[in-house]
């Protein structure tokens, strides 16, 4: 059986630094380091049995919280990335839209050069569904899943959690009006985000800001007619794959 992460690091295409860091929201000293990438499959991992959909790696034990400096490495196969980019996950697609990449390859520029391809009405759905959801445990409406005793302590709110939340608003009105997303998170946005963080407004405050996000995406959702442009995709993911195969077969000498 091949080792994952061979197998990932040596068919890597794309790779950037995600996270807090990316969204121009990360205090120096404070927080872990993000990494997410994208890989291509080997043939029998595409047209065979074996599976292969992303390897991860933490400088910490799984269950253990990240720490200050920690890396966090994400390497998704390009079907299990393109999959859930189509689908509209918020954190997939923050690697597509990255001022600057660690590797990036000619497939790797490819992908990019279709990023507008997965902006759809279903990812306004997820960034509603995550701030919404988000929104709740700050509420109590529902049992917080992050929580960072800390910030609570000294602001009475995990503010990391809630400034989260707001970002996922101000994006998803951004990726709905615009089909792309700015990363760093544009001005006056960005000072409000890092205001959050900082413990700068009150509970009361913040879910004000979320809640008036929240009603203008709701908006943009329903009103949004696009969809993933799956041709375009599916397209590039066959071409993606015949090239890189082809390549690899002329390393190893086989004609």
């Amino acid at each position: 059986m091949t080792d994952k992460r061979m197998l990932a690091l040596s068919n890597e295409i794309l790779r950037g630094v995600v996270g807090s860091t990316a969204h121009g929201t990360a205090i120096e000293g404070q927080d872990d380091r993000d990494e997410m990438g994208v890989c291509m499959e080997p043939p029998e991992y595409v047209c065979g049995l074996s599976l292969f959909e992303h390897y991860i790696y933490r400088d910490k034990p799984e269950g253990v919280r990240s720490g200050p400096g920690d890396l966090d490495l994400t390497i998704y196969s390009l079907r299990k990335f393109c999959r859930l980019a189509a689908q509209g996950n918020p954190s997939v697609l923050v690697l597509l839209w990255l001022p600057e990449h660690i590797i990036k390859t000619e497939l790797g520029r490819g992908l990019l050069d279709i990023r507008e391809a997965f902006v759809s009405r279903e990812a306004g759905w997820r960034f509603l569904g995550y701030l919404t959801g988000q929104k709740k445990s700050l509420t109590g409406e529902r049992n917080q899943k992050v929580n960072r005793p800390e910030l609570v302590e000294k602001y009475g709110y995990d503010t990391k959690f809630a400034m989260h939340a707001l970002r996922l608003g101000f994006e998803g009105i951004e990726y709905l009006t615009q089909r792309r997303l700015t990363l760093p998170v544009a001005e006056p946005n960005l000072s409000t985000l890092r205001a959050v963080r900082a413990g700068k407004l009150s509970l009361a405050e913040t879910l004000a800001l979320i809640e008036s996000t929240e009603i203008e995406l709701r908006a943009l959702v329903e009103r949004c007619l696009i969809a993933a442009d799956t041709d375009t995709i599916n397209k590039f993911m066959v071409q993606a794959s015949y090239s890189h195969w082809d390549r690899a077969r002329e390393m190893d000498g086989v004609g």
